[in-house]
């Protein structure tokens, strides 16, 4: 009997040099959860654990491109999308959001800033990311500081991230979760919102480590590897979130900022 392919994930989303985040973090994530990885790269980067040194964004249609051979060749079960330079980037992968089978699932991880503080996109990119493709996908996954410019002011309680996270699902009609990995506590609390105002939160204990670059590329692509293996969506938000915590207990400490996590160390879920 032949064994059961492996869910088939595309991330859309940038490169870093230093394997950390981006498109190296979600194909060790993707790999390591049993997925077949896939990439449309969107832009190059230059970057360490201390910061963005630069940034080269491929074309819109060049991205577009590398999408439809994925999807007219091997096939896509879930999309995990990431850092999306500017307009012209977003508007193709809008368009091509839409050549994919009904039901597929998205996770969008609305990337503004990288760990190390550096800004990721061009300042029209949010704009057009809330326009264009939050109403095309499954899950938004914003850390603190990306769910409050998106609010446009300070959400420093669990109470305030619900209403911001449960605003935005009412009005894209997707589920929302919100990551609190930003604030100072000394519990983690995310939280998923879903279109009808249901919450659920999560929490784990905080690990005191500087080593998080790539937590936020780490954590959506586990989700989107998850629900293509047929997972339900709270399930493998908890799978997904229980992976990036061993993987930053297992961080190798390379770097001398916010060094990346440790994802070959992780088996399963």
């Amino acid at each position: 009997m032949s064994a059961k392919p492996p869910p088939r994930i595309l991330s859309i989303a940038g490169s870093d040099s230093s394997g950390g985040a981006g498109i190296q973090a979600d194909i060790k994530t993707i790999t390591m959860l049993g997925g077949y990885a896939m990439t449309a790269i969107t832009a190059a980067t230059a970057q360490n654990s201390v910061g963005v040194q630069a940034i080269t964004p491929l074309s819109g249609a060049f991205v577009a491109q590398q999408i439809a051979s994925c999807v007219a060749d091997i096939g896509v079960d879930a999309v995990k999308i990431g850092m999306l330079h500017d307009r012209d980037i977003i508007e193709h992968v809008a368009a091509a959001l839409d050549t994919l089978p009904e039901g597929t699932p998205v996770v969008l991880d609305p990337v503004m800033i990288a760990t190390s503080g550096s800004p990721l996109i061009a300042p029209d990119a949010m704009a057009a990311i809330e326009d264009l493709l939050f109403e095309r996908a499954t899950l938004l996954t914003p850390n603190l500081p990306e769910l409050e410019h998106m609010a446009e002011r300070e959400l420093r309680d669990s109470g305030l991230m619900e209403s911001a996270a449960g605003q935005l699902a009412r009005s894209y009609g997707c589920h929302v979760l919100a990551k609190g990995g930003h604030t100072e506590t000394q519990q983690v609390i995310d939280m998923l919102v879903a279109p009808d105002g249901k919450a659920l939160q999560y929490s784990h204990a905080r690990i005191d480590t500087r080593h998080t670059h790539g937590t936020g590329c780490t954590l959506s692509a586990a989700i989107a590897t998850l629900l293509a293996h047929g997972q339900p969506l709270e399930h493998a938000i908890t799978l997904a979130r229980n992976f990036v915590y061993r993987a930053i207990e297992a961080a190798p400490g390379f770097g001398s900022g916010s060094g990346p996590l440790g994802h070959q160390a992780v088996r399963g879920g």
